[in-house]
This record gives C-alpha cells, structure tokens and sequence, in this order.
C-alpha cells in the first residue's frame, strides 16, 4: 500500500512539474492601457494611451453599447502611443478621431491592436458625465 501510494505521489509530481513548464511564460513587460472617457449633454470625449509597448504601430479600438470606432495608425514614441477620440469638431481639426456626441453609453472599452492585428491590451472605464 505504502508504495502504491509513493508510485502515485511521484508519477502526479512529474505530471505536475510538465504541466507548470509548459505554461507560457508571463511577461514582465506586458503593455499598459489608460482609458479616459467623459461625456456631457452635447459631446463624447475618450482617450486610449499604450505605454511600455513594442516599438511599432498601433490602432486604438473604441465600444460603447452597440457603437465602435477604431482610430488611424499611430507609431510609438519611445514606448508609448495615444489616441484622442472626440465629437468637439475643433478637437478633430487637431487630430482626434471624430466620434458621434452621443457614442458613450455609459462605459468605454478601449483597445491597442498592433500590426499583426493583435489585442495587445484593453480596459473598460465607466465614464464621467458632466
């Protein structure tokens, strides 16, 4: 009985140690994602910044309730992109993506894709509403 057990003990603790090598490594710089997002009576305003991010172009993606929009390219600045999302036509005269006055429906999630076409991060943020 004693070395049944000992046979059983071993074989799960070789089991086990297979199974923990396999796992895929966690990578200490996984990318970062700040959303931001505020909307008032006559506008929607996000924000999606990436940080410690590899170096290369990024697409900033956007969903409130049933409405997306995604962003033009951007390339990193060191390790760090950001995307302006926004219904204020001034703000989308200076660079920001033009975004309907009524797109947040109450929270935003915001992705980063990378080129290959990859979520690299996202975050969902309940927005503030002045």
């Amino acid at each position: 009985m004693k070395l049944s057990i000992m046979k059983t003990s071993t074989a799960l603790a070789a089991v086990l140690a297979v199974f923990v090598t396999s796992l895929p490594a966690t990578d200490a710089n996984a990318a970062d994602i700040r959303v931001k997002c505020e909307t008032k009576a006559n506008r929607s305003k996000v924000s999606v910044d990436g940080s410690n991010l590899v170096a290369g172009n990024y697409i900033a993606k956007i969903i409130s309730g049933s409405h997306t929009k995604k962003s033009g390219p951007k390339s990193t600045v060191g390790d760090e992109v950001e995307f302006d999302f926004d219904s204020d036509p001034a703000n989308v005269a200076a660079g920001a993506t033009r975004i309907s006055r009524t797109f947040i429906q109450g929270q935003v999630t915001g992705q980063l894709i990378n080129e290959q076409g990859f979520t690299v991060a996202q975050a969902t943020r309940a927005c503030r509403s002045k």
